[in-house]
């Protein structure tokens, strides 16, 4: 058994972990069969990790060979439960459809009124409120004419409410949120061409609402002086990187500035990390036809970069695609850091480049349990030999850790506000507020957790404004690949414990 306090950060991995497995799975089986089995997906990808993971806290590490099986099997496995879900779902579907033609006939039965009825229901206190509520911002006549992308089969208002410049139209959903947003959505462009924009989103009542704004409130695109602010970050964060380059390489680039060549070639390695990360999100924005604004690089004495501010100047169409723009760029950087580092690791000799005390690996489990499984015995020593490809690797997966946090408009913010919704978005952006406040109070030492809760704190707490269909959700394999990053971001960022280390032998 472990040490209890040795080992908090080891309890914080495994509970967190759990915690998000069980609150899965009370999520998933609300939706039966096609729920367990999305469900059984995200286990099925984090499995692997789980089991090496669960083995190294026993001081049993896997060797590579035993990692790619592991990799492999749970992939096969992943698509056959795929195959599995959408057989399931094409039964659903099927049998949702009857349901809703059933319901739908009864609905229109019910609506049949003779005159005497329609004339003695109304109220007329009731029409003068409801008038009075219907004033909007809109001119009368384009009003006249939304009202009428509304149907039976879309969405059927009974109330409108003004809203900044245009309006809240209240009612009942019919149908699928995705069938039905398309369908209003198109009629609206048929009506009016560009000039107004519909959102399908849940109201403060959890309760679905369509708002109509006119293009003016679209996403601005960046002034001339936020270009002149990135440009100032982006020449500011080559400085930081070369300066981090340097402190790793034993010398400070500002007391020895004709050594700046020797900083170039870790620089480098860095800001390749930080493209990737960045082609990554331009890749898929441009795939959705989204216009991403240039990026606001963060300039970091630490680590060199806190990586880049992205704002989205286009509409989102849904949830789905603010997912896979929010998660390519972590993906693209984290996938090119961690083989930089494994990489790195296996090319480590004696008479490597770099010099690091032992004690340096435990401060990340994942960074720590790969380097036991690669470097073996020559980690029992005090210091041991490294590539540089390792430092580079490292680096690239803190950055993408750190963007990974569910904050905001993080790209973690982003892919938690994708997968499930604004509400736990914004309680997300709490909780990490507070653990990066008592991680700072607790760990003096380290700046980082401090300077990254003071910038979302100013910078990026609020979340993505909503998308046009906010009902609509991911599908479940997004929502495990989501899951995925989030574990492999905590895996990055908890050290491992003193104890743990010691009886894998990190250290001597």
């Amino acid at each position: 058994m472990l040490d209890g306090t040795e080992s908090l950060a080891t309890f914080i991995l495994f509970a967190a972990v759990t915690a998000i497995l069980v609150w899965g799975y009370n999520r998933a089986k609300t939706y039966g069969k096609l729920g367990i089995l999305a469900w059984l997906q995200s286990i099925v990808l984090m499995s692997p990790w789980l089991l090496f993971f669960g083995l190294f806290t026993l001081g049993i590490y896997l060797n590579l060979v035993g990692i790619l099986f592991l990799l492999i099997v749970s992939i096969a496995v992943y698509i056959w439960l795929g195959k599995q879900l959408r057989e399931a779902g094409q039964d659903t579907l099927l049998q949702q459809k009857a349901a809703e033609r059933i319901k739908r006939q009864v609905e229109l039965e019910s609506k049949v009124k003779s005159p005497v009825e329609a004339t003695t229901s109304v109220d007329p206190q009731e029409e003068a409120a409801k008038a009075a509520t219907e004033v909007s911002p809109i001119p009368d006549g384009d009003l006249a004419k939304i009202k009428e992308i509304f149907g039976i089969d879309t969405f059927f208002s009974t109330e409108t409410i003004p809203y900044q410049d245009g309006a809240i139209f209240k009612g009942n959903l019919r149908g699928e949120p995705d069938l039905a947003y398309e369908k209003m959505s198109n009629k609206l462009h048929q009506a009016f061409g560009d000039q107004y924009r519909l959102f399908l989103v849940e109201s403060p009542e959890e309760r679905p609402v369509v708002v109509v704004l006119p293009k003016t409130n679209d996403p601005q695109t960046t002034t001339l002086a936020q270009k002149n602010l990135a440009i100032v970050l982006f020449l500011g964060t080559i400085l930081t990187s070369l300066e981090a380059a340097s402190i790793l390489q034993g010398f400070d680039l500002f007391d020895n500035f004709s050594r700046y060549p020797e900083a170039i070639p870790l620089s480098l390695g860095l800001w390749s990390v930080l493209i990737a990360h960045e082609i990554g999100h331009k890749v898929l924005a441009d795939r959705y036809n989204i216009r991403l604004s240039i990026p606001f690089f963060l300039p970091n004495w630490q680590i060199g970069s806190f990586g880049a501010i992205t704002r989205f100047e286009s509409l989102l169409p849904n949830r789905t695609a603010l997912f896979d723009i929010a998660f390519a760029g972590p993906a693209v950087g984290g996938v090119l850091s961690l083989l930089l580092l494994i990489f790195g690791l296996i090319l480590s000799h004696p008479g490597s480049t770099f010099q690091l005390p032992t004690e340096f690996f435990r401060a990340s489990v994942l960074v720590g349990s790969l380097a036991k499984v690669i470097l073996g015995s020559a980690l029992e020593t005090a210091v041991v030999d490294i590539n540089p490809l390792v430092i580079i690797g490292w680096l690239g997966l803190v950055i993408t850790a750190l963007n990974l946090l569910p904050a905001g408009k993080l790209d973690g913010g982003r892919i938690v506000h994708a997968i499930y919704g604004r509400k736990t978005a914004r309680r997300s952006t709490l909780a990490t507020l507070i653990i990066l406040g008592i991680i700072s109070l607790f760990n003096p030492a380290n700046p980082i957790p401090l300077y990254w809760a003071v910038l979302i704190l100013f910078l990026q707490r609020d979340l993505e404004r909503p998308v046009q269909n906010e009902l609509t959700e991911p599908d479940d394999s997004r929502a495990a690949w989501g899951l995925l990053a989030l574990f492999l971001m905590l895996a990055t960022l908890i050290p491992l414990s003193t104890s743990l280390a010691g009886r894998i032998g990190l250290g001597s």
